[in-house]
This record gives C-alpha cells, structure tokens and sequence, in this order.
C-alpha cells in the first residue's frame, strides 16, 4: 500500500528531477533561427526605446511640476486618467486633474518641485507600464529629500498609437509604523 509520505516523497523527487532538467536544458545554447536572434534584438531596441519615452514623461511631469502648470501636467495624462494625490483628493479625468493640480500649485506647493529617488519599471503587456518611484517635494531652497516629504507613488502608462501618457497615479507618504 502506498503511503502519503511515499507520495510526498516521490512528488518532491519528481519536482527536484524536473528542475535539474530545466536548469540543464536551459544551459544548452539553442540552435534558435537568425530571425529569433533578430525578432530579440528588435524586442530588445523597442523595450529601450519605450524606457527612454517613459523617462521623457517623466521629465516632463517634473517640467510641469516645476513651472505650476496644472495644464501641462494634465496633459500627460491619458483624458480619463485618475490622480490620487498624497492627501487622499481623487483627481478625475485629464480636465479634472488639471484644474486640481493647478489649485495645488497655487494654493499649497508655489515654487516648489519633485525629485525621483528611485524608479522600478516593468511591463505588464507592450503598451503597459507600471512604474513605481520614490521621490519628494522640494520646496524652494531645497536640494535633498527630507524625512517627512518621502513618498512612493505607482504610475500605470498606456501607449496609444506609438505614444505613451499616464492613466494612473497614485502618491503615498512613507510613514514608517513605530
């Protein structure tokens, strides 16, 4: 009769003989056609190239940012884009976001601008990006993030017909437990 420790057992020597396998497969060069290698390398330009656009997205959040441009912050966002602040405010759609950020920049962050600390890309799908950073507010006068202006916030990009604009964000305080 066979046990369920025998069955244990055999799953897991089963499971370590198919990773030995794999690993050792995996390490075998492939004889893979020259349009693998170039359908990769073309892969591998577009995924450069999407990183660089998205960095320029970036840059001009920050521009926006920098200059209190509620409008041009807007606009690159996507026209049903959704903007969590780090308050809690749910800016709605590219024209609601403009009009918040805007009171924002005027009433509560003049002269002020944002510096990323750290940024992790990845794509869900080609046309998708989830983007996440940590980063401050500057305030005039400032050149390094303090304690108490660190965020992390999540960006999701959409590329729509070869152009990349946001669709979501949303801002948190750090606030470590104690």
């Amino acid at each position: 009769m066979t046990t369920p420790s025998h069955w244990r057992r055999t799953t897991v020597a089963v499971s370590v003989a198919v990773t030995a396998a794999v690993a050792l497969l995996s390490s075998v060069p492939s004889a893979a056609s020259p349009s693998a290698s170039a359908d990769q390398a073309q892969a591998s330009a577009t995924h450069q190239a999407d990183l660089t656009a998205l960095r320029h997205l970036r840059e001009k959040q920050e521009d926006a940012w920098a200059r209190g441009d509620g409008s041009a912050y807007a606009a690159i966002h996507t026209a049903d884009a959704d903007v969590v602040t780090f308050n809690g405010g749910h800016l709605r759609t590219r024209q609601g976001i403009a009009t918040g950020m805007q009171r924002y920049f005027d009433e509560f962050l003049q002269g002020t601008r944002i510096m990323t600390l750290t940024e992790q890309t990845r794509f869900s799908e080609p046309d998708i990006a989830i983007i996440v950073r940590t980063g401050c507010v500057l305030w005039p006068g400032e050149s390094t993030c303090s304690a108490e202006a660190l965020s992390i916030n999540t960006n999701i990009a959409l590329k729509r017909h070869g152009k990349w604009l946001y669709t979501s964000f949303q801002n948190t305080r750090i606030r470590p437990l104690s």
